[in-house]
């Protein structure tokens, strides 16, 4: 029996991102797999997922992640991807904090043929990266604006 899409996105998180077993991106992606992130777009298929996947892997340690699934079509998934780690190696310009880190993905995932071909991503971890960095009283204040 074909494995559900939901299925596919918990086992992708896992198997990938937790556990960092790269020779299974073909299990879960299609060859031409594209990432939209912020306005931009990743190409490059299977590589492009395993570049995002080591980049996570070199810069956080302690992988956590819970998967809710908020919409479900017949080919599309909306989901929101929550993530819980340390902070053990640099990520895009951020220095090593050795701080666990929580942050959130709003993701939708098209499907083909059973595979993830595209997602689309808005992420929050830019911000909780500059937070992890601030002050006490810099957290506080920032919680306090937005509460």
């Amino acid at each position: 029996m074909a494995r559900t899409n939901t299925a596919t996105i918990e086992a992708a998180n896992s198997g990938l991102i937790v556990k960092g077993n790269l020779n299974e991106v073909a299990d879960f992606f299609t060859p031409d797999y594209v990432a939209h992130v912020t306005g931009q777009d990743f190409t490059g298929g299977h590589d492009i997922v395993k570049k995002i996947v080591r980049t996570y892997r070199r810069a956080f340690s302690d992988i956590e992640i819970e998967i809710e699934i908020l919409v479900k079509a017949k080919n599309r998934i909306a989901w929101q991807r929550t993530l819980r780690a340390k902070q053990t190696g640099a990520f895009k310009g951020f220095p090593a904090t050795n701080r666990t880190i929580i942050w959130r993905d709003m993701i939708t995932s098209a499907f083909r043929d059973g595979l993830i071909a595209e997602d689309w991503v808005v992420t929050d971890l830019a911000e909780k990266l500059l937070l992890a960095r601030k002050s006490k009283k810099t957290k506080a204040f920032m919680r306090s604006i937005i509460e």
